[in-house]
């Protein structure tokens, strides 16, 4: 990748952080040639910070990274496109994005914010959470709930209380992106199955 860093008089250039997974923009930082060195060298995104005139690595200080997955450079070579994935909120005001956005897809809502709290959870775990004990366990323990939640699920769908059947049913979902995240998957892959198979139906 051949970066023109030549183009402007103080050897940076823009750098968008976007969300690999979502989609979101977080933020804007400026690179020069040793910061994109450094974040490869990493696998964590790094600017030349203007303000304390020297690399920083995002989340030094913090602690919520950007996993790097990939670089891009636009067609005049004088602009990067970050392709990263957080481990914590990104904007020094603990908002997901500088954009006081959160950081899920359009289309997943909630879902999306819901599995941004499950990766934390297993990727940083904490003594009191029943998501990280339950990533503790291991894949059998998790993989029982969701089977336990779906028996709950169809003895509620038999009896005439709604609350309880859609109680029922969030806990069956919950236990299930838990079980994605296990996995390392994510609802995003199943609805695009889900897209592709009605595409070839409606062909």
């Amino acid at each position: 990748m051949d970066i023109n860093f030549s183009k402007y008089s103080d050897g940076l250039v823009p750098a968008i952080v976007q969300d690999d997974k979502t989609g979101k923009v977080l933020m804007l930082g400026f690179m020069n040639r040793e910061a994109v060195n450094k974040s490869v060298e990493l696998g964590k995104v790094t600017f030349f910070s203007r303000s304390k005139q020297r690399l920083w690595t995002k989340g030094e200080e913090s602690g919520h990274f950007l996993i790097l997955r990939e670089i891009l450079a636009d067609c005049d070579q004088d602009s990067l496109l970050i392709k990263a994935s957080p481990t914590g909120p990104v904007c020094h005001t603990g908002a997901d994005t500088c954009w006081q956005e959160e950081n899920s897809p359009p289309e997943l809502g909630f879902t999306g914010v819901l599995e941004a709290i499950i990766r934390d959870r297993k990727n940083n775990p904490t003594e009191n959470s029943y998501i990280s004990g339950l990533f503790k366990k291991g894949i059998n323990k998790i993989a029982q709930k969701v089977g336990e939640e779906a028996v709950e699920l169809v003895i509620e769908a038999k009896d005439h209380n709604d609350e309880l059947f859609i109680n029922e049913a969030a806990d069956l979902f919950f236990h299930y992106l838990i079980l994605l995240e296990a996995r390392g998957h994510n609802f995003k892959q199943v609805t695009d199955v889900l897209r592709v198979r009605h595409h070839k139906k409606t062909a």
